[in-house]
């Protein structure tokens, strides 16, 4: 696992845009003068999972996602490549389960959806003109709901998660380097004669 987290983490480095390259691009040219938004710190990591995942699940439109991701990250000084990474949780499958999801939530705070008339439109291939009809009878508040009140609790699941992840990453990347230096040159290593 640990050989599988470090490969992971020299790829995702390398594929991580430079600066000269987010100053030339039109979108990211705002961006690029606010290095701290894709710093990989304790405190911009986390975020980032919470601002991706709360984006991700509430706004089930792809290319809202990571716009929306990074423009949420900049007030919440969260790192904007994870913040896109974690919006790729919802995708065609994913999106049918958080959507059925949403309206049983939904249904349990009190709104009122049908669960069977959303698998029918989904089972048949329905069209955008069905969808909408379906959207704005009572299933439109109850799903709204419910996809705030999973985005919410996914995104302070993420941050807690990802908090304990680094802090655990941080932890195991100190000890091997105190492994690797030797006794002598330690600062806590006390002569005694």
């Amino acid at each position: 696992m640990s050989r599988f987290l470090t490969r992971l983490s020299r790829w995702f480095h390398k594929q991580m845009p430079t600066h000269h390259q987010l100053a030339e691009n039109r979108l990211t040219r705002p961006f690029a003068r606010r290095t701290e938004l894709f710093r990989f710190t304790r405190r911009s990591v986390p975020r980032g999972v919470a601002v991706g995942l709360f984006i991700g699940i509430f706004a089930l439109i792809p290319g809202i996602q990571i716009v929306g991701a990074a423009l949420l990250c900049v007030p919440s000084r969260g790192n904007i490549p994870i913040a896109a990474a974690m919006t790729f949780l919802s995708n065609p499958g994913t999106t049918p389960l958080i959507i059925a999801a949403s309206i049983w939530v939904g249904n349990l705070l009190g709104f009122h959806a049908d669960l069977t008339t959303f698998y029918t439109l989904y089972e048949s291939g329905a069209g955008l003109r069905e969808w909408t009809y379906w959207m704005l009878s009572n299933a439109a508040p109850a799903l709204v709901v419910g996809l705030f009140v999973i985005s919410t609790v996914c995104s302070a699941l993420g941050y807690l998660l990802a908090s304990w992840f680094w802090r655990a990453w941080i932890g195991r990347k100190h000890r091997a380097r105190l492994a690797r230096v030797p006794i002598i040159h330690r600062k806590d290593h006390k002569h005694v004669d």
